[in-house]
């Protein structure tokens, strides 16, 4: 039997506010901070604390939702969500249930089979739990028994949960909306996208269903399992990709998928099951007594539309308009902010030189040594208009493109101009057509045996003498003249 994938997601992003949501403690990097280190009574749990509603989450929580293009509720409720674990000290999460923050929304994304848009079904304001931390110990550490150890640093961190409508169908649509929702919350600056660090999470529910004929009504929806601890878009990829082909495996087998909660093992490349999942009626929710509705002031909920930025599939669109840059182009540079930016102010600092030009190197050779450097764009010693100038000796035959890697190459680590660099080591491009036309004659002279087989009709031996032409020119010759005068003097057609 054929079947159908049914995939909704549910996010988790945490808010980049300076203190938690309901309480004055620091919000701190988890990674770095010493354990236990941001904690009070009121993220503790401790008995008699009250909460104080954090504004400026209510804030990062509304230019999401009016970015997702929701309908944000002028009065939302905060719940009581119950469950006991080591991490969640009150023994409840404060969270959103039957009137969240915002509703119906929808998102774009693009894939390789197009665009397509994705509906957002809800967005909520929540705590986040603590941190736990496994550990089997060696041999006579702790009687040799493993243990937990408890962090509650990032208990009560404001919280942001997004979830999807089951619009996914496979892999590669569920990361190219991660990419597009992480992209969206960098752009709005209340989150770093960092899902190596815990601060985004995004979790897949995953189900099959077998196809039915076109024009049929579509079966009912499989049961489904849902995957976290996907710390990187490829685990997130690879573990979906991984469920899908499980629960075929078990449905052709005539057994039944179980409604679970699963782990990713990097290792295996495999889930596990972590727990039985849980139905909302086991969080046996209620109304939050120590918190008032939140209740939102149209004006205020206009000022924070206002205030939000070009959005990325907004400014994909308009990049790929104003300057005619393909869609795979279009997409890299407005992935980061900080490099749409970039691009933009390289582009204005060199009008003459053509926008595609400066985007090729961008995405090309800028993009590979910053990923070899491993450094963002904020560290970049490459000015815009430094980049459009190097960009711009090139366009005018100052330099050829081999030379112009090694350059920027040189700009990169040193932060020099390329005018600078070029005039400094003398690499001014070489296009004098009586030098070109020596120095093939002396290279054709040396090299009887390459030209015979060429003459006999071995074509390809052209891009051997070729190479040595540049080796003699050290790189700087005009690849153009040097190709022309090959095929002259070889008396071949032009190629």
């Amino acid at each position: 039997m054929e079947y159908e994938t049914v995939i909704g997601l549910e996010v988790h992003a945490e808010l980049e506010t300076q203190s938690k949501m309901f309480c004055a403690c620091p919000v701190v990097d988890t990674t770095q901070a010493a354990p236990n280190s941001a904690v009070c009574p009121v993220c503790a749990g401790m008995p008699g604390t009250l909460p104080v509603l954090n504004q400026k989450a209510v804030e990062y929580g509304l230019r999401v939702a009016l970015a997702l293009e929701c309908q944000v509720a002028a009065v939302s409720i905060f719940a009581r969500k119950n469950y006991f674990y080591p991490d969640l000290p009150k023994g409840y999460q404060i969270s959103q249930y039957e009137q969240p923050l915002a509703r119906n929304g929808r998102i774009t994304i693009l894939t390789l089979q197009g665009e397509k848009v994705i509906r957002i079904r809800r967005v909520h304001l929540e705590e986040d739990a603590g941190k736990l931390t496994h550990v089997e110990p060696t041999r006579g550490d702790h009687k040799g028994r493993p243990y937990t150890l408890v962090d509650l640093n990032r208990a009560g961190v404001p919280l942001l949960e997004i979830v999807t409508e089951p619009d996914f169908r496979s892999g590669e649509e569920v990361r190219a909306y991660a990419e597009a929702l992480r992209s969206l919350l960098r752009y709005l600056g209340v989150n770093s996208g960092d899902m190596q660090k815990g601060v985004l999470r995004i979790e897949p529910n995953i189900s099959l269903r077998p196809v039915v004929a076109a024009g049929s009504q579509p079966a009912l929806f499989g049961t489904r399992v849902e995957v976290k601890n996907l710390n990187s878009l490829r685990a997130l990829e690879r573990a979906v990709a991984y469920e899908i082909q499980r629960q075929a495996e078990l449905l052709e087998a005539g057994k039944a998928v179980k409604q679970v909660t699963l782990g990713w093992d990097e290792a295996k490349e495999a889930t596990f099951v972590q727990r039985v999942k849980e139905g909302e009626d086991d969080y046996r929710y209620f109304p939050e007594p120590d918190l008032p509705p939140l209740t939102l002031d149209e004006g205020w909920i206009a000022q924070v539309h206002a205030s939000l930025p070009e959005l990325p599939y907004a400014r994909f669109q308009r990049l790929r308009k104003q300057y005619d840059l393909s869609d795979y182009t279009a997409k890299l540079l407005i992935e980061e902010k900080a490099i749409a930016d970039y691009f933009e102010q390289a582009v204005a600092a060199e009008p003459s030189v053509p926008a595609k030009a400066i985007a090729n190197w961008i995405s090309g050779e800028l993009f590979s040594l910053m990923n070899q450097a491993g450094v963002e764009a904020a560290g970049l010693r490459v000015q815009p208009e430094a980049l459009a100038g190097l960009v711009k000796i090139v366009s005018q035959g100052g330099i050829n493109q081999d030379t112009a890697r090694k350059v920027l190459a040189e700009m990169f680590a040193s932060g020099e101009r390329a005018d600078e660099i070029v005039k400094k080591r003398g690499l001014q491009q070489v296009t004098d057509t009586e030098a070109i036309a020596r120095m093939v004659k002396e290279v054709l002279e040396t090299c009887p045996d390459e030209v015979a087989s060429f003459l006999s009709g071995k074509a390809g031996v052209i891009n051997f003498l070729f190479g040595q032409v540049m080796k003699k020119a050290q790189g700087k010759a005009n690849p153009q003249i040097v190709r022309r005068e090959l095929e002259r003097q070889l008396d071949a057609p032009k190629r």
